[in-house]
């Protein structure tokens, strides 16, 4: 239960942090935001405020901010529908009838000859059995009402086409940009919670059974000599420890204001194709809110290099789509985290967030980074790519994703239950 919690509140975090990046920076551009969903599928719970339908829907795959404009739009007016209108205390109309005009018999029921919804915002027609053209203005927040269910009108400039190049890629920024400031902000408070790695070479904990117990090590004992190498940081430290997989060190540590000499054989073990040495030491932390802030900042930036690393391990074939996981895999590996404690899952939610970052920066189609890509053509090419052929690009984008989900997550049932 405590696993199914924690999965929850993790996965809704990183989805609701990301989305809002996404909608918050649509409505500061003046975009429309039809719809702010959490998850995929059927609504199981909706509510709608000002402009904007708040849903959390059944398959906890993701989430979506619709933007007006930012698919084809599919509010439409032939010439020669019958439609009804209805109008507010100044005159312009507020509801748009497509459908079921008997159910508003507080209607004017026209014939469309010309309708402008995206610029003049205007309605021309004739009255049943009349000839007359009439003109009518229509409110910028009017309904368009199709079987019942009312849809707000876009006009262009509420758009997303409309806004600038530097807005609309702002807008699509905002997601994954959102993800590295969570994990910033979770990498600071572990800083503040679990404190920051000291600068100086000093042991926090000794390992049992480790190369460095059996050598006498004590926690406290501060490194700062390797053999003729004097040691002032922990990185110094480390990255002799682990050039020298095997061999014996001679290091002089400081403790209690003596100096001691230790000999150590660093153990090997494999780390990206390598071998690397390790003696069973872990840094000593001080808690401070000035260090707290670059440690934040350093470790977002290592997250986002070492998964840059591994993607491209996996595009040059060093990793096979075996090793991917989806929703099932993630599950699982979170429920080992959580028996290791919050801590743990605080820095596994960081990894994640960042992760889902990356991910919806690449440039494939239905992702954020693929509309990117659309607006970055746009700024070379000087004109915007037809919207239903880019509609198309990203609809069959999105049906590859899903069915890379599929093949992924029958990868992870496999792997626990076979």
């Amino acid at each position: 239960m405590n696993t199914i919690i924690a999965f929850i509140l993790m996965f809704g975090l990183l989805v609701f942090v990301h989305e809002f990046g996404h909608f918050i920076f649509a409505k500061r551009a003046g975009m429309l935001v039809r719809e702010f969903a959490i998850g995929f599928g059927p609504k199981i719970f909706s509510n709608k405020k000002n402009e904007t339908l708040y849903t959390i829907r059944l398959l906890p795959i993701g989430g979506y901010v619709r933007v007006a404009g930012e698919d084809p739009e599919i509010i439409e007016l032939k010439p020669g529908q019958h439609i009804g209108l209805e109008f507010n205390p100044d005159g312009a109309v507020n509801k748009i009838i497509v459908n079921n005009k008997s159910k508003h018999p507080e209607a004017r029921v026209i014939e469309v000859e010309h309708a402008d919804l995206d610029h003049r915002l205007i309605i021309e027609g004739y009255e049943i059995d009349e000839e007359e053209k009439l003109t009518f203005s229509i409110d910028p927040k009017a309904g368009f009402v199709m079987d019942e269910v009312e849809t707000q009108i876009a006009p262009y400039d509420r758009q997303f086409a409309s806004k600038t190049k530097l807005q609309r890629a702002m807008q699509l920024f905002a997601g994954p940009m959102m993800n590295f400031l969570l994990a910033a902000v979770i990498f600071f408070l572990l800083g503040m919670l679990n404190g920051v790695p000291a600068d100086r070479a000093i042991i926090g904990n000794v390992v049992s059974d480790s190369p460095a117990e059996e050598a006498g090590f004590q926690d406290g004992d501060e490194v700062i000599r390797i053999g003729d190498t004097s040691i002032s940081t922990w990185e110094e430290f480390t990255e002799i420890v682990r050039a020298h997989p095997e061999e014996e060190l001679s290091m002089t540590v400081e403790r209690d204001n003596e100096q001691v000499d230790v000999q150590v054989v660093p153990k090997s073990n494999a780390a990206q194709d390598q071998e690397i040495g390790q003696i069973g030491v872990q840094a000593a932390t001080e808690k401070s809110l000035l260090k707290a802030i670059p440690y934040s900042v350093n470790q977002t930036y290592e997250w986002i290099k070492l998964i840059l690393v591994n993607l491209s391990m996996l595009v040059t074939g060093q990793f096979s789509l075996d090793m991917l996981s989806g929703p099932v895999g993630i599950y699982d590996a979170t429920d080992q985290v959580v028996q290791t404690g919050m801590l743990n899952l605080l820095m596994w939610t960081s990894a994640l967030s960042i992760n889902l970052g990356i991910i919806n920066l690449l440039p494939l189609p239905a992702l954020d980074g693929g509309r990117l890509l659309f607006v970055g053509i746009e700024a070379v090419r000087g004109k915007p790519i037809d919207p239903q052929k880019e509609g198309v690009v990203h609809f069959i984008g999105f049906a590859l994703l899903m069915l890379l989900m599929i093949v992924v997550t029958w990868n992870d049932i496999q792997r626990l239950f076979l």
